[in-house]
């Protein structure tokens, strides 16, 4: 079953935000705005809630943390210990400090890889997956937002095209999405 979709265009990102603010004012649900940078102060503007991704990076580290701890004290300790610059050799304890560099740059390596991947899964934008873009004009200079006419079905398609013409935007378009 098809929906349709409403697509709004801007040339401005603080057009675009007061336009999402009278929209939302007046009730509309918006569902997707597209755009070629981060607009700081939407989210909470169309209703998106805070992502748990900071939680996602602390396991990701202490993951890092937990495995380089690991290593360290089989590689050094257990399976072949050497004495290096005099540190003693037998306690993972007593050359803790030693390895506290490598602990935090692992620490450092897992965090930033676990978010990538994750960013790129969330998103699906890993290659070979099919583009979510409306139009690509969002990834130059254009903002677009998107307004599902089945999340806003106390207005009529002609009710929302009237008032999102008073939003100030470029280009409005209407689709059947699957």
């Amino acid at each position: 079953m098809a929906e349709k979709v409403i697509y709004a265009m801007y040339d401005d990102d603080d057009v675009l935000k007061d336009g999402a603010k009278k929209l939302v004012a007046k009730g509309v649900k918006i569902s997707e705005v597209f755009s070629p940078f981060p607009i700081h102060g939407i989210d909470p503007i169309i209703g998106i809630k805070n992502t748990r991704l900071g939680i996602l990076a602390f396991i990701y580290g202490i993951t890092g943390t937990m495995l380089a701890t690991y290593g360290m004290r089989f590689f050094m300790v257990e399976d072949w210990p050497m004495n290096i610059g005099g540190k003693p050799n037998f306690t993972y304890l007593d050359n803790m400090l030693a390895f506290i560099p490598i602990t935090f740059e692992f620490t450092v390596l897992c965090a930033a890889h676990g978010m990538a991947i994750t960013y790129l899964l969330r998103n699906k934008t890993l290659p070979g997956m099919p583009a979510q873009n409306p139009d690509p004009r969002t990834t130059d200079d254009k903002f677009v937002m998107e307004i599902r006419l089945s999340e806003n079905s106390s207005f009529s398609a002609e009710q929302l095209e009237g008032m999102i013409r008073e939003t100030g935007m470029i280009e409005l378009d209407q689709k059947e999405i699957k």
